[in-house]
């Protein structure tokens, strides 16, 4: 993974040589391992091109990269499948040399079709001064831009700055396709002018439609000396998953229980929908296609081959090279066991954990209501009351604070884990979070990975994923506690399912409303704006700790596999919650001999990690954030100097 950015400038007075310091920061946080710039002119433009990179396959490759002819290729991305990237090759270089072969827009939009996996990039072409740019179909890598109001530069990064007042206008770049400017004709009117190539589905309906539609929404928002405009050739990328299956049954389903209203939400009831030979081959489907895109997420990564027998012993002192995001939930459980058939056994997963300080409640004894609040210790546990707390799970102790759903949730899968694969190590990190230190670190850091997402639902999931990929908490072992951070260079995360199975709660909603047509379009509208939602955000707050998101769920065979069943083999709302939504999953949980965690109903991750209303108890998910009002860093350090 990558910090890629290109700043281009058409007047004189905008020409630099440097990118300003905060974007940089941002930048280099994403990318430890090398970084770059270069710089390329010719006469009424220039480009600055920086690359950060983070290492995790073939030879550490620099980037920006440029060939002979000057072509320059910043690629922040990961080939999965599609084209072929063997284990000792770097897949930066390999797309370039591909993209240095393309002879026309034909060749680069069928490069791009042909790619599986998650990616950004920016592409520019000297010969024809073309600059390419775009995100991946689900828009799984975070690309922003930013354009000057009279037209004179623009910037395309994978993270803002920090310029207090400016950081609004930085938008996300739209994963509707890829975008083409020529930076002479650019120069030269003073107006830019980008071309779309739009995705288009492999049915082909609607397609003239769908891009007009595009076209209108992304120029809603640009100033007005930028337009965007569909490309003359009618060119465009092939979308990379089949598309949803939309087909209603033809009769009222029938499921294998007497009584819906009373069917019981136990590990029985899941098994009788396996004694159903169709069902339980789909279930098996779904496990095999989902256990091959979490290999392929686990095993692209630099490992200590070399180790010698008596070393690869020491598995107690190895270090995790994968964490999950894990809040013991069903889609955590199931990412965990199926990492756990492909992670070397000597190899640890780390599980991050994390828990909001949660205000002391009054509790009702008896008859006395007057217990007093005690005051809040919002400082990290130290380490013998974390031991205390945790190993002998006493009500007064500091612990107590952090014992969130997702924590007693979490420990419960990791027995569950610990029982499936005693041989393995579970690194359990319980990542505890004080309110002192959650306003600090989103004032000085997360609240500018959020931007330009501002709403509350935005503050609360960018903040608990920031802390929980961080990695940094407490190692409770054989009853003693010690402080550990994960050194795992990738996470996986277990978003995607919920949205194509059926997992929130507008979904039963929608479908107690509409039916199974409505709730069809409502996994179809998921699936549709999750790029815009969740996956920019979520890549900008875990690169930011120099770590790579990874999204099993979201694997376009995965996503294929899923849209081609009807909606009823995915979920079955007429049944009860911890049933009904996600039953494939929690089937596919059984077949994994996942006991407890195949009932959990959903619970969203604001809610079970209990940062929601952790501040404001009358604000609702949709309204805007004031605590994500950006700081510049001039006035971070005015507040320190005036502090001390």
């Amino acid at each position: 993974m990558c910090g890629i950015c290109c700043s281009v400038s058409f007047s004189v007075e905008h020409f630099s040589k440097d990118l300003k310091e905060d974007i940089l920061h941002n930048l280099n946080r994403r990318g430890p391992d090398s970084n770059k710039q270069l710089l390329k002119s010719s006469g009424s433009y220039q480009c600055l091109f920086s690359g950060h990179v983070l290492h995790l396959r073939g030879v550490l490759t620099a980037q920006p990269v440029e060939d002979e002819r000057g072509d320059v290729l910043l690629w922040n991305g990961e080939v999965f499948s599609g084209i072929t990237v063997e284990a000792e090759e770097n897949d930066t270089q390999i797309m370039f040399n591909y993209l240095s072969s393309c002879k026309n827009e034909s060749d680069v939009l069928s490069l791009f079709s042909e790619v599986q996996g998650p990616w950004s990039f920016i592409y520019y072409q000297a010969s024809s001064h073309h600059l390419w740019f775009g995100r991946d179909f689900f828009g799984r890598r975070s690309l922003l831009w930013h354009f000057s109001n009279l037209g004179k530069s623009f910037c395309l990064s994978s993270v803002g700055s920090q310029t207090s007042g400016v950081a609004s206008q930085w938008q996300e770049v739209p994963a509707s396709g890829i975008f083409r400017i020529d930076l002479k004709s650019a120069s030269i009117s003073k107006s830019l002018v980008l071309k779309l190539y739009p995705w288009k589905s492999i049915s082909g309906e609607n397609v003239i439609k769908e891009c007009v539609n595009s076209l209108i929404q992304i120029s809603a928002n640009l100033p007005t000396c930028v337009s965007v405009v569909a490309n003359e050739a009618k060119l465009y990328l092939k979308e990379p998953v089949a598309p949803l299956n939309m087909v209603l049954p033809q009769a009222p389903l029938t499921i294998p229980c007497s009584n819906i209203a009373s069917v019981p939400s136990t590990r029985e009831t899941l098994q009788v929908f396996l004694t159903d030979g169709h069902m339980k081959e789909v279930v098996q489907q779904f496990i095999d296609v989902l256990s091959i895109a979490v290999k392929r997420r686990v095993l692209c990564l630099p490992r200590d081959e070399n180790l010698t027998s008596s070393e690869a012993l020491k598995t107690y002192d190895r270090k995790a090279n994968v964490a999950i995001l894990f809040s013991g939930g069903i889609d955590s459980m199931v990412i965990a066991a199926l990492a756990d058939r492909h992670i070397p056994l000597d190899e640890p997963i780390d599980l991050l954990n994390v828990a909001f300080m949660t205000k002391e409640k009054t509790v009702l004894t008896g008859f006395n209501k007057k217990r007093k609040k005690q005051k809040s210790h919002c400082e990290i546990p130290s380490e013998e009351s974390s031991k205390n707390g945790a190993a002998a799970g006493d009500d007064n102790s500091p612990d107590k604070q952090f014992r969130v759903p997702d924590r007693i949730t979490g420990r419960m899968g990791l027995k569950e884990l610990q029982a499936a694969n005693p041989s393995r190590i579970w690194n359990f990190v319980e990542i505890n979070v004080s309110l002192e230190e959650l306003q600090e670190l989103r004032r000085t850091r997360i609240c500018h990975l959020v931007q330009p997402l501002d709403t509350v639902l935005d503050d609360s999931i960018g903040c608990a994923v920031w802390f929980a990929s961080r990695g940094i908490g407490w190692l409770v072992t054989q009853g003693e506690a010690k402080l550990y951070q994960s050194s795992a260079k990738v996470v996986l995360t277990g978003i995607g399912a919920d949205e194509q199975l059926a997992g929130y709660s507008r979904h039963r909603v929608r479908f107690q409303t509409h039916g199974m047509e409505g709730l069809n379009k409502e996994i179809e509208m998921e699936l549709g704006r999750i790029s815009s939602r969740n996956l920019g955000r979520d890549d900008r707050v875990i690169g930011d700790h120099g770590k790579e998101a990874r999204f099993p769920f979201l694997d376009e065979n995965v996503v294929s596999f899923l849209n081609s069943l009807p909606v009823w083999e995915k979920a079955n709302l007429t049944l009860p919650r911890g049933i009904g939504e996600k039953l494939i999953l929690r089937l596919a949980a059984v077949e994994l001999g996942l006991t407890t965690s195949a009932l959990l109903p959903k619970r969203a991750m604001q809610f079970g990690s209990r940062i929601a209303k952790m501040e404001k108890n009358n604000e609702k998910a949709s309204d805007k954030c004031g605590r994500l009002q950006v700081i510049s860093l001039e006035n971070l350090s005015i507040e320190k100097e005036i502090k001390t």
